[in-house]
């Protein structure tokens, strides 16, 4: 807990911050409220998604353990609440659970629905094992809460276009981590027919 004048802020009552963004490391930013910096912690497809000196709201998890002290940020409520589950699943750990709150949610909707861990063990400190756990895990909650995995309107096709799977393998091998892989291939040019050219596309901006 924090003091403030005569008032004890207790962790748990952050839900949401308003504020000016000031974007500092990647999946770092600062939300200025009321002069006071918070440090918030976002997935890099949030990250990427802010603007500089602008006013946002992000809905906040607060990570408490006895050496640290974390707030994560989400720009929706189901956004924050998967995040939410990837923590609480087995041998998930936040810095995990922030890499997989990257992926884009038709990405996970395809891999639930195959049970193929491939398409999870792209991310970076996930095996197939875990993959696993998590694919069964990830049903369960698509069939209690399918709400937490629903596109916004207009992003379904743009988010569909982005997972040419021999594209995030080849780009895996290479070194690259899932979060920098999807960042760059919302970016590529929409008419690139091949694998072979979004590959080399991307690398171009990596």
């Amino acid at each position: 807990m924090a003091f403030m004048g005569d008032v004890v802020y207790f962790p748990s009552m952050i839900a949401t911050l308003r504020g000016i963004v000031h974007r500092q490391s990647s999946e770092e930013v600062t939300i200025e409220v009321g002069g006071i910096g918070y440090r918030v912690l976002v997935p890099i497809t949030v990250w990427d998604e802010l603007q500089d000196e602008q006013e946002a709201l992000l809905h906040i998890h607060t990570y408490v353990r006895e050496d640290r002290f974390d707030l994560f940020g989400f720009l929706t409520r189901n956004d924050k609440a998967l995040f939410e589950r990837f923590i609480n699943m087995s041998g998930i750990g936040p810095r995990h659970a922030l890499e997989l709150s990257a992926v884009p949610k038709s990405l996970l909707m395809q891999a639930i629905g195959t049970q193929e861990p491939k398409l999870l063990t792209s991310v970076k400190g996930i095996g197939k094992k875990t993959a696993e756990k998590l694919l069964v895990d990830l049903k369960s909650l698509a069939e209690k809460q399918p709400e937490i995995f629903e596109v916004e309107r207009g992003k379904w096709k743009e988010e569909r276009g982005l997972h040419d799977q021999d594209v995030i393998d080849a780009l895996k091998n290479l070194g690259y981590d899932t979060s920098s892989i999807m960042n760059v291939l919302k970016d590529l040019p929409s008419d690139l027919e091949t694998s072979e050219e979004r590959v080399a596309a991307a690398l171009k901006q990596i």
